[in-house]
């Protein structure tokens, strides 16, 4: 990264942190499209954000200024960062009343950086990244196609990191512009952002997802392929973490669900591929505002009363519909939305009965029902024996609902929880060059934190 960049200092104050930065390598063709689908949010909303941009070789995104006029009607300030041979300065845009223009010097580090950030009282949303220099591309150099250039960076929903940032910009814009940087600082102070509602995030992801997957259609080498779709798979996972977050009674149901799901799996002997999906089906669980309610034994949300019984591959519930734009995340949206089927026939959405509920449904649904019992005894009780035994039978109470064979494979877990097994709960970290995750974080379901160094 290059020094004094706004990526490189943020990355420098999160190093050594409990939250290390997430970064990953996007192509342009990414980044463009997850920059207009952010842009054409504000178009859409009515929150009148603080908008703060670098326009990495400035001269190339002119094309972007007539889309910026229209950005800056929906704004309550535009903050634009680009060398002063980019021509920002001839353009209308640049004299609207409420956008500012900062010209920056060639030798300043971000100038060489791409940036949207957005930060209002309803969301936050971030693009961060700078392209990779010349030795970075290795003995190939930089791509023939403008499409392929790639940039190291992150993009985020996470209000704190989006306005730590914010507060970069805004110190690195005042050694040019010192009384625009006192005013950009005093507004800011007075947005007070509050965590976006699962309705919000789930506008933003399925506006993200819709542009990734329009590019997806156009694009050919397979490498450019590949980033598209992993970011389509990030933009549901941040958002499952920021759902997760903003619940402070139980901030790590994914991620303990998805340990659970993952162990009872193992312990089943299921093949990898299931194991794997079950994993993604755990961290993905609450996306669905039918899973809004404390246990999912207590869903309150209606259907259509005419719907008749139908196959599991119906698209009854309709949280989980965003996740069935991806052909990838079908499976996924399957398992999660049969989690609420019960055992003896009695629960949402098809009705279904016993084996006829996808294996996976089944364990999350056990594997969720138990995690929400454990954190509900951790209130009252301190013993982690005690806390894992009255969660088993508090779920046995509920027999109906569950299969029977996987409430004998939870009574032994808990059987080697309460003989000392650790099971090791990780945050996942939502990774750019993996299909799925790495996990640099661990901490054990019945106790306290775990100390690991990040993989």
């Amino acid at each position: 990264m290059l020094e004094g960049s706004i990526l490189q200092k943020l990355e420098v104050s999160h190093r050594h942190s409990d939250q290390p930065l997430k970064l990953g390598v996007y192509y342009k063709n990414t980044l463009v499209s997850l920059c207009h689908a952010l842009e054409d949010h504000i178009l859409h909303d009515d929150s009148q954000p603080l908008i703060l941009t670098a326009f990495q070789q400035g001269k190339w995104y002119l094309q972007e200024a007539e889309r910026y006029a229209e950005v800056a009607q929906k704004s309550s300030q535009v903050g634009i960062m680009a060398t002063s041979d980019s021509t920002w300065a001839e353009h209308p845009t640049s004299q609207l009343a409420n956008v500012n223009l900062v010209s920056l010097d060639h030798s300043d580090p971000v100038a060489q950086e791409w940036h949207l950030i957005i930060f209002s009282s309803k969301y936050t949303a971030m693009v961060l990244c700078q392209e990779l220099s010349e030795s970075d591309y290795g003995v190939g150099g930089r791509p023939q196609s403008d499409l392929e250039r790639k940039f190291y960076g992150l993009w985020t929903f996470e209000p704190e990191l989006v306005k730590e940032t914010v507060q970069l910009v805004i110190a690195h814009i005042k050694k040019y512009q010192p009384e625009l940087a006192n005013q950009l600082t005093a507004h800011l102070q007075t947005i007070q952002p509050q965590s976006a509602t699962p309705e919000e995030l789930g506008t933003v992801v399925a506006r993200v997802v819709d542009y990734l997957k329009t590019e997806e259609k156009n694009t050919q080498p397979k490498s450019l392929d590949r980033n598209l779709i992993s970011n389509e798979i990030q933009a549901f996972l941040r958002m499952a973490q920021i759902m997760d977050a903003a619940d402070i009674t139980n901030p790590m149901a994914a991620a303990e669900v998805m340990t659970l799901s993952e162990t009872m799996a193992q312990m089943l002997e299921l093949p990898a591929w299931q194991i794997k999906r079950l994993r993604l089906a755990g961290l993905l669980h609450r996306i669905d505002p039918l899973q809004r309610t404390e246990s999912v034994l207590e869903s309150t949300s209606t259907y259509q009363s005419d719907i008749p019984q139908v196959p599991p591959s119906c698209p009854l519930v309709p949280g989980t519909q965003v996740l069935r734009t991806m052909p990838r995340l079908r499976a996924i949206a399957q398992i999660i939305t049969h989690q609420t089927e019960c055992w003896d026939g009695s629960g949402k959405p098809a009705g279904l009965v016993g084996d006829e509920i996808p294996l996976e449904s089944r364990i999350l649904a056990l594997a969720a029902e138990f995690q929400y019992r454990v954190n509900q005894q951790k209130k009252s009780r301190s013993n982690p024996e005690e806390i894992v035994t009255q969660a088993l039978e508090e779920c046995k109470q509920q027999s109906h609902h569950f299969d029977p064979k996987l409430l004998e494979t939870l009574t032994l877990l808990v059987m080697g929880l309460q003989q000392g097994m650790e099971l090791t709960v990780k945050i996942p970290k939502v990774s750019s060059n993996m299909w799925l995750l790495d996990e640099p974080l661990a901490s054990n379901l019945m106790g306290e934190p775990i100390n690991s160094s990040q993989s």
